[in-house]
């Protein structure tokens, strides 16, 4: 039997995806704590690059809102599609496992790439955002590769 924090986890974890899926920044963010652990698994070196600028790490619920729309703003929307394979959870801690695919604006080039996403629920709100992505295929999509 899961554990209550299990179970608010799951809940959150559930209500975030189906948020990012509904496509509104400002809904989603509401589900992250102000401050909120975020990082990307692209090399420091890399942050900052001007075809890419949703990869960086942020820490408010605002960042996490200009975050989604950045990541809009930089690719086709009707040609977007995420894959989750499965939602690992384990009381506070929940792992999301899938695939996306989307098309960069910029180039017209489509790409796959398979993710890992760590998060963290503490309160009914999300504290940890740490995604681990097929980066290189991100950045060949946008030329950077």
């Amino acid at each position: 039997m899961p554990t209550t924090a299990s179970t608010t986890t799951r809940a959150v974890v559930e209500e975030l995806l189906r948020r990012i899926g509904e496509g509104d920044p400002e809904r989603v963010a509401e589900l992250y704590a102000d401050p909120a652990d975020w990082k990307l698994n692209w090399p420091e070196d890399e942050h900052g690059r001007a075809a890419t600028p949703w990869i960086r790490h942020r820490s408010t619920r605002a960042d996490a809102a200009a975050h989604y729309r950045e990541l809009a703003d930089h690719h086709v929307p009707e040609e977007v599609a995420t894959e989750v394979e499965r939602v690992l959870v384990d009381g506070d801690e929940a792992v999301v496992l899938g695939e996306i695919r989307q098309t960069a604006r910029s180039t017209g080039r489509a790409y796959r790439a398979r993710f890992a996403l760590h998060l963290t629920v503490e309160r009914g709100l999300v504290t940890r955002h740490h995604v681990y992505e097929d980066s290189l295929a991100v950045a060949r999509a946008f030329g950077e590769g």
